[in-house]
């Protein structure tokens, strides 16, 4: 007997039927939690071993700092017995001054040079090498240190060149008898004893160096390091400069540092050195610092990809028959996505996957039912807000006689303008709307002005100018057509400051402003005006480009021209004869000349 199969087969029975199959899980955790003890004690191995390496580095340069302290403190002891504590002029060239210089710089690997100065800066001097003019400078500020009776240890120097060269500083310590400054002991002290205790560390892997209080190297085991470069780039060394004089222990960092186009991951460590407000730094890229910790990464994730495989294996068949509906699924949902809403999915799948399936395509056809409306009231909604706009042009157009039409016409032009101009079709929609409501102030401007039948006065030019901050003032509390203020506020402002309502120059005036500005002033100069005749196309683009830099943005000017010469600007031409009767009709006072008439007009 056929048993019947049931309607649905739950996809979680499915699932959980290969999750219990290869059980990777247990096995994932277990070796993460493993993998994550193993890593932090290898990562706490390589900190222990950097900070070691730090600490005993700073020691013996503090033992040595402290062993040179202590020679000159003897120096200075001897020199005062051998001289009765009168290191004047007389007595400072004596030879057993001279004899206690020479042997205490012969004595010590690490002193290349000593020098003994008075109280006058006058004094005797012994050493391997000879001071040149860095070093000079620093005994100078040696000099200066001790007058005021502080130690002094400066900053490093590299002395000589190629093999020869050699990294030293400048230590000294006054000389005071009975509270009285009697002179400086100054020695320059080679630091080739700590390049190479540097270098020996470096054979282990790491990259050492020393840096002083202001970041500035000291010495470093690698020549890529210069002596004084700053080292504040690296972001341990910043933090032991920002810690000052509060840097007392050893700080172990992970940072980034950028070598060309590759950024490297970091462990450093810093230990201060107090006596000198200096710091020992060792850093190794992150890489090789916990290159165990990598090997242990990859043993794992290697076993773990190993019983991946094996799971695939067992699962495949099963994954197959729930992919490829899910594949169907996507790619039909992705489909909706784009905006095709006439996709519908056909699977034959007893599993939740089906029932999807099926809820799916009910899903489509009401969401297919739903753009379509929405899109319709979208449709409907802008027309009636254009229509609404045009109708309050029209209004505006009606109301001043000589301007019938003009807000359809400046629309028109501005918008073949942008489109010259490869404006977005953001910008060009922002001026449709405000070229339409370029001149809605007009509905402010009383009737004796705007129906005035020929040019204004002074007085009434003044009126007259204020439509274009009525309109905007009229529109600012719309919301929506904030972005069209520029245009309807602004499109009377001139290139040279001439303009008006504000006297804007240039770049201060905004590109909608200047395309409805052209659009304005060609259509002002090829319609009939109670105050001028119509001018032909021609004549009326030669007048355009006479104030091209002037008035008007050149690059608008251009475009339009552009525009003109493709025919897809069209004026029906009015004889001038019958335009000039027309004007002296209605206005039969002398109209004034064109650029006149075109600073002066109702455009």
């Amino acid at each position: 007997m056929k048993l019947p199969l049931p309607a649905r087969i739950p996809i979680l029975y499915v699932i959980l039927g290969v999750l219990v199959a290869i059980s990777v899980v247990p096995m994932y955790f277990y070796s993460a939690q493993v993998e994550a003890i193993n890593r932090d004690r290898l990562k706490t191995n390589e900190m222990l071993l950097q900070n070691t390496v730090t600490r005993s580095l700073a020691d013996d340069i503090a033992q040595r700092q402290e062993s040179l302290r202590m020679g000159l403190s003897n120096l200075s002891s001897a020199i005062q017995v051998a001289s009765g504590g009168d290191i004047g002029s007389n007595n400072i060239s004596a030879p057993e001054l001279r004899a206690l210089l020479e042997n205490f710089v012969s004595s010590s690997d690490d002193t290349a040079y000593a020098t003994l100065l008075n109280s006058e800066a006058k004094g005797i001097s012994a050493g391997r090498i000879a001071p040149d003019a860095f070093l000079q400078r620093e005994l100078e500020r040696a000099y200066s240190a001790s007058s005021e009776g502080r130690a002094y240890t400066g900053q490093a120097l590299t002395v000589g060149s190629g093999k020869a060269s050699r990294t030293v500083v400048v230590v000294s310590t006054p000389m005071v008898y009975g509270g009285r400054f009697l002179g400086m002991i100054g020695g320059i002290v080679d630091l080739q004893f700590l390049i190479k205790r540097l270098q020996e560390v470096s054979r282990g892997g790491l990259t050492p160096y020393v840096v002083d209080s202001q970041g500035r190297l000291v010495a470093g085991a690698s020549p890529d390091y210069a002596t004084g470069q700053d080292m504040t780039r690296l972001e341990i060394v910043k933090n032991f400069v920002d810690e000052g004089g509060k840097a007392q222990l050893a700080a172990t960092k992970e940072f980034t540092i950028v070598e060309g186009r590759n950024t490297v991951e970091m462990l450093g460590t810093y230990s201060p050195v107090t006596a000198l407000d200096w710091a020992v730094v060792v850093q190794k890229p992150q890489r090789e610092a916990y290159r165990g910790v990598f090997e242990m990464q990859h043993t794992a994730r290697l076993l773990a990809l190993l019983a991946v495989l094996a799971s695939i294996g067992l699962s495949i068949y099963v994954a197959r028959k729930i992919t490829n509906p899910l594949e169907t699924l996507t790619e039909s949902s992705r489909a909706i996505a784009r905006g095709d809403f006439s996709q519908r999915v056909y699977l034959k799948s007893r599993t939740e996957i089906g029932e999807l399936a099926e809820t799916f395509n009910v899903m489509s056809q009401e969401l297919e039912q739903f753009v379509l409306d929405l899109k319709r009231a979208a449709e409907e909604n802008r027309a009636l807000f254009m229509g609404s706009i045009q109708m309050l042009a029209g209004a505006v157009d009606e109301k001043d006689p000589y301007t019938k039409g003009h807000s359809d016409r400046v629309t028109r032009y501005s918008v073949l303008i942008a489109k010259e101009m490869n404006q977005p079709e953001h910008f060009i929609e922002t001026l449709r709307i405000s070229a339409l409501l370029h001149d809605v102030g007009k509905i402010g401007i009383e009737d004796r002005i705007l129906k005035k039948p020929g040019a204004l006065t002074s007085e009434e030019f003044e009126v007259m100018k204020t439509h274009t901050t009525k309109g905007a003032n009229i529109l600012r509390p719309v919301k929506q057509l904030r972005e069209m203020l520029p245009g309807i506020e602004l499109h009377h402002e001139a290139l040279d400051g001439r303009g008006y309502p504000y006297g804007l120059t240039d770049d201060q005036i905004p590109m909608l402003a200047r395309v409805i500005a052209v659009a304005d002033t060609f259509d002002a100069v090829t319609t009939n005006r109670p105050y001028q005749v119509a001018h032909d196309p021609n004549e009326a683009l030669k007048i355009i480009h006479s104030l091209a830099g002037k008035r008007l943005d050149p690059q608008c000017v251009a475009a339009l021209t552009a525009v003109f010469e493709r025919g897809e600007i069209r004026i029906q031409r009015v004889p001038k004869a019958q335009a000039a009767m027309a004007a002296s009709a209605a206005a039969p006072q002398a109209a004034p000349d064109v650029i006149v008439s075109i600073e002066t007009s109702r455009m």
